[in-house]
């Protein structure tokens, strides 16, 4: 079944698309960093993925090739043939589908702080689980220390609490579904009809997709390339976001 998707639209209307999909357990919100800048040149599409921000939940577990589907029903519904693709972790994966499943619709593509297969897949179905019977929130803390290092933490509280409050305001079923996709995807034989212009980037201190998960990617994806950003955990994004804005201003509208 497909999930209606909330998204946001900024941007040029008459300028290249590019499409941003989210981290698990946020919200369109954690790319305002970048949004600005690539609105400058581009239209962008900012989504929500099931059961996150405003986007419908479905009940029960769902697939990659779900998620991908969600979003080739949006992109129909706006009119969107060709587009490029930012995503970072869950986001990341879903770009990774397009661009292996739909090759003809995705001209450029940049993974942030994701990977191609993630196990085990008995830590996701316990994740999966717990998420189901007790809400995010039994979840929050471990998460969160994923997502930023420690010292962002102690400087930004505010920008964390922000992104904990998302965590906290995903919907349990479609926070567990996704879990579910995570578990039964491995996108790495895949990766070769991946032909396009690809970026990858890795946190330096990224425990969740350590920068070994963003090499396996770029070893797969001809002629990708790959950065590594330092002082950055999982959230890359939030956490260096003018370096992570030039990578993607750069390899997305400068063809750099």
């Amino acid at each position: 079944m497909v999930a209606s998707l909330h998204h946001v639209e900024v941007g040029r209307v008459d300028g290249p698309v590019v499409v941003l999909g989210t981290s698990l357990g946020t919200s369109t919100a954690m790319w305002d960093p970048q949004v600005r800048a690539l609105a400058e040149r581009c239209r962008v599409v900012v989504l929500d993925h099931r059961g996150h921000g405003g986007s419908g939940v479905v009940d029960g577990p769902a697939t990659i090739d779900d998620l991908g589907g969600d979003v080739l029903v949006l992109l129909e519904r706006l009119s969107i043939d060709r587009f490029s693709w930012v995503g970072l972790s869950l986001g990341g994966m879903v770009g990774m589908w397009l661009a292996t499943r739909r090759p003809g619709r995705v001209e450029r593509l940049a993974l942030v702080c994701t990977a191609a297969h993630l196990p085990p897949a008995e830590a996701w179905l316990e994740r999966a689980a717990t998420v189901r019977r007790d809400g995010t929130a039994a979840i929050a803390d471990a998460v969160v220390g994923r997502w930023f290092t420690p010292g962002f933490i102690a400087r930004e509280p505010a920008v964390v609490d922000a992104h904990r409050a998302m965590l906290l305001a995903t919907s349990p079923e479609g926070y567990a579904s996704c879990c579910e996709a995570i578990a039964g995807m491995d996108l790495r034989p895949d990766l070769p009809a991946a032909t396009v212009p690809t970026l990858v980037v890795a946190g330096a201190d990224d425990p969740a997709t350590p920068p070994s998960f963003a090499e396996e990617i770029a070893g797969g994806i001809p002629g990708a390339r790959l950065e590594v950003v330092p002082d950055a955990a999982h959230l890359a994004s939030v956490e260096q976001p003018a370096l992570v804005t030039k990578l993607l201003v750069g390899h997305l509208v400068e063809g750099s």
